[in-house]
């Protein structure tokens, strides 16, 4: 397909969503010390408050990326989207801390697939040679909650808007934000892909007939098809994931996933403790990491010049070693001047990644298994990430640069298992880069479902 406006929408609208994804992984981060304060938190219940939007989200992961596979990826969208609305006004109303970790979980669990579901849905969506491309200019609009989360912070934490502390209108912010984007979404399409791996084939022609009739309107000419071979629909179990044909795949993505989680939500979780032990003050710290964070869309927008020209594996592969670099560096930095200098490189470098990462997950699993595979190993990176506090939060007792030595030795390991195991994928269309390996050992879906 040449690209029409549906890819335009669609794009713009899973970046708005991955907007509040962001903005929302940062959130308990960038107010650590202030929810500390706020409710007299010791280092364990701190752990739990960090820990538990993880947790949630580990679970949402799994869950709505399996429904995704089955009931549809705009059902799944829409359902993330209105949970982590309703607990994220909880988490901003909670009267104690007990109120915020299980509202922080709950809405973990809402925005848990967020990721998985948007580059899934994205991948179904766009033509091969621009996929990569558009994938990036979502997750740019997407990383604009990251620095927004920050300033955000800055501005009201020592405030109290209408008597409300200023940190619960963050969430409140959060919450009604996401509210507009699930209405935004009820105009996306469904997969045609996926419909048509569930037997629904007339109605996923009757979009793409639809889509074909748009572009012959603007005179943008329709190349022929290539020939592929699609396998009957099937209800395709989780322990495909295993098999044969994908372990070494998955095995790929969950330790890429878990370095991830050390090399790029560790720094987001970590990183205001960091500055505070190195005794700067609280809105000292937060002003820091503001400038810091100006670097995750600037590194998302320099992806767009790279993603379609360097290998995909790759382009993770080198990436990464610049985050293990810079993260040292932001650890034993001693000046202000050096903190926001080696942080800004971190970000910058690691949204380069992280963009690539988003698109590289989904390419290597076919339609059936795509959203299933995804969430799998998005759940086993917010795992992680709900661990780092316990792992990283100690070693802060031996000092704020052996942090990021465990985070570097974890980028490591990320990078030789990409190299090892990652297949290629730059330019490929999908039926290229995840073929079918073997039919799944179960019925085909009834004439009646189809």
């Amino acid at each position: 397909m040449p690209i029409i406006r549906v890819h335009v929408v669609a794009v713009v609208c899973i970046g708005l969503g991955l907007f509040f994804d962001t903005y929302d992984v940062f959130l308990s981060g960038t107010l650590s010390v202030v929810l500390k304060k706020e409710f007299h938190l010791g280092a364990d219940t701190l752990k739990a408050v960090l820990a538990s939007g993880f947790v949630g989200q580990f679970l949402g992961a799994l869950l709505l990326g399996r429904i995704a596979d089955r009931l549809g990826r705009r059902r799944a969208f829409l359902v993330n989207l209105a949970a982590y609305s309703i607990f994220t006004l909880i988490g901003g109303l909670s009267p104690n801390v007990t109120v915020l970790v299980l509202s922080r979980f709950l809405a973990g669990m809402g925005l848990g697939a967020e990721l998985a579901l948007a580059d899934t849905y994205l991948s179904d969506l766009l033509p091969a040679k621009v996929r990569g491309r558009f994938i990036a200019v979502a997750y740019t609009l997407g990383l604009l909650g990251v620095p927004a989360a920050g300033f955000l912070a800055r501005w009201l934490v020592p405030l109290s808007p209408f008597g409300v502390h200023g940190w619960r209108w963050m969430f409140f912010a959060g919450a009604v934000g996401a509210v507009l984007i699930w209405a935004l979404r009820w105009a996306l399409p469904e997969s045609p892909r996926w419909l048509e791996s569930v037997g629904r084939t007339a109605e996923a022609d009757a979009i793409t007939s639809g889509w074909e009739q748009m572009a012959r309107d603007r005179g943008r000419p329709l190349p022929e098809p290539e020939p592929i071979t699609v396998a009957p629909p099937h209800h395709v179990p989780v322990r495909i994931l295993f098999s044969a044909g994908y372990a070494r795949r998955t095995v790929m993505a969950w330790v890429m996933n878990v370095g991830s989680a050390f090399g790029y939500y560790g720094f987001g979780t970590i990183a205001t403790l960091v500055l505070v032990a190195k005794g700067y003050s609280v809105v000292g710290s937060l002003t820091y990491l503001s400038l810091t964070y100006i670097g995750y869309p600037i590194g998302s927008v320099l992806s767009l010049f790279v993603i379609e020209r360097v290998e995909r594996k790759l382009l993770i592969a080198t990436t990464a070693t610049g985050m293990a670099v810079a993260g040292l560096l932001f650890g034993y930095a001693g000046s202000p001047a050096a903190v926001v200098g080696w942080g800004f490189a971190f970000t910058v470098v690691s949204n380069i990644y992280s963009n690539a990462f988003h698109i590289y997950l989904p390419e290597v699993y076919p339609t059936a298994i795509r959203a299933t595979g995804a969430g799998a190993a998005y759940s086993v990176s917010r795992l992680t990430t709900a661990a780092l506090p316990y792992i990283l939060i100690p070693a802060l007792s031996v000092g704020t640069g052996f942090v990021f030595v465990i985070v570097a030795i974890a980028l490591a390991v990320l990078v030789v298992d990409v190299l090892l195991l990652g297949p290629p994928t730059t330019g490929r269309s999908l039926e290229a880069t995840a073929p079918v390996r073997a039919a799944p050992a179960t019925e085909p879906l009834p004439v009646e479902h189809r």
